[in-house]
Parts: structure tokens; sequence; C-alpha cells
């Protein structure tokens, strides 16, 4: 300011309130104008950090959740006084129509959430195992073509009042197999991320719906998952040779 000061000194009192007025109007319709441009721009985040932020997932890093109907089958079996043709108790969770995420309608709101919230910083890819030795995946486009795809939808149902199938899914349209497999569930990104978002949740929905309604996995997994229906374990060898090794 004490540099800035001569160059105001020869103008007058008058000119100088106007110019104060007027940078105050210009600096207040401004912020106005941004606040109502940042639904439109990808400042959106700026918002959405904060709802985002608040419904982060706090459990344990690597903690997923297990499907209620699923965990119900699997206690029936191995429960031999369990009756599998009981009828369902009052408010029992029914079963879902659909496994994991196809599309963006089969992800949860704090999912599409967490699209719109990302900043693009690329701190989550930069971590990223799978990225670092050349894999395609890379977790910051994971959220940024869940919000592609987002939008498409949303200009679909703009245009036709309510979604009319464009044959496309967020499967294999925008996210491929290849990415989905390379991730190895680290939990890097979701560590590195600076507002808490959460790509794996993505990832995992997807590979998800792949195994359990598209048995689309690959082939060392259903090997290693026929083997754990079969024997009770990921190694193929008979159940009644599982103590051999205490022999030893």
């Amino acid at each position: 300011s004490t540099f800035l000061a001569p160059i105001f000194n020869n103008f007058s009192d008058g000119f100088l309130f106007f110019t104060e007025k007027a940078a105050w109007w210009f600096h207040f319709v401004g912020i106005l104008f941004f606040m109502n441009y940042l639904y439109y721009s990808k400042h959106l985040h700026i918002i959405l950090a904060f709802p985002s932020t608040w419904y982060a997932n706090l459990e344990k890093k690597g903690k997923f959740n297990n499907l209620e109907s699923v965990t119900k089958e699997i206690k029936l079996m191995m429960d031999p006084n369990a009756d599998p043709y009981a009828a369902p108790a009052e408010g029992e969770a029914e079963v879902p129509s659909k496994f994991g995420a196809e599309d963006v309608f089969d992800l949860n709101q704090v999912q599409l959430l967490n699209a719109y919230s990302c900043t693009e910083c690329g701190r989550c890819t930069s971590v990223c195992p799978a990225n670092i030795t050349g894999k395609k995946l890379s977790p910051r486009l994971i959220l940024m073509k869940t919000r592609d795809r987002l939008e498409e939808v949303g200009r679909n149902i703009d245009k036709n009042g309510s979604f009319v199938d464009d044959g496309k899914k967020l499967l294999n349209d925008y996210i491929t197999k290849e990415e989905l497999w390379a991730c190895t569930t680290c939990n890097a990104c979701t560590e590195a991320c600076p507002v808490l978002l959460d790509p794996l949740s993505i990832i995992f929905e997807m590979r998800r719906f792949l195994v359990m309604e598209q048995s689309a996995a690959p082939q060392e997994l259903n090997l290693m998952m026929t083997n754990v229906e079969n024997n009770a374990a990921p190694w193929q060898y008979n159940q009644a040779d599982r103590l051999n090794w205490a022999n030893d």
C-alpha cells in the first residue's frame, strides 16, 4: 500500500469513493455469478466435497459389506437343523433383483456423490500400484467415467422425460473389465484421497456383478472359487488330506 498510495494522491475524494464502491459491487456480483455458475462447472466439487466427506465410509480399510441374502444361504448350508423352505421372517430383507452394479442406476447415492466430488487431483492414481506398474486402471478415471455416464443419463432424462434405454452401460462402455480386474483392492487410493472418496467401492460392486451375475471372473479366480466350493480351501486337494502337513 505504501507504493500504491502516491498513485491515488492526485485523485479527488469523490473519484476514490466511486472507485471503492464500484470495486466492491464488482466483487460482490462476481461472487454471486460464480456461485450460480458453480453448479454447471468443473468446480462443483467445491460444494459437494462437504457432504461427500460427511457420508464417507469410516469403517476399516478393506472391510467390504456382505450381502445379507448370501450370508443367509451360507448359514442355512452350515446349520443342519435349518429349514431351507421356511417362510422369511417378518421384516427380513428380500433377495435383491441384481447383485453388484452394471450401470449407475445400481450404485448407491454416496458412490454417485463421490463421482461429482472428485477434484481430479490424481493423488489416487499416483499411488495406485496397478497404475504404477503400467496397468490400465486409474482410480481417478473410475470416478470421472462414472460421472460422465451420470451426465449422459441426465441428458437422456431431460430430453425424454424419463430414461430411455440408450444401449449403453457403465460396464464395458465406460469402464472395462481389464480396469476392474487390475485392481488389487489395496485401498491406497482411498487412503490418498483428500476428501475421503472411495473409487474402490465402485470397482468392487462392478466386480460383484461380473462374478455373481455373469460368471465372468478370470479363469484363475474361477478355479479358486471352485476349489473353495468343493474343498473348502482355495487349493485343489482332497479335504481328507488337509491335515497331512501336521504329520511332518
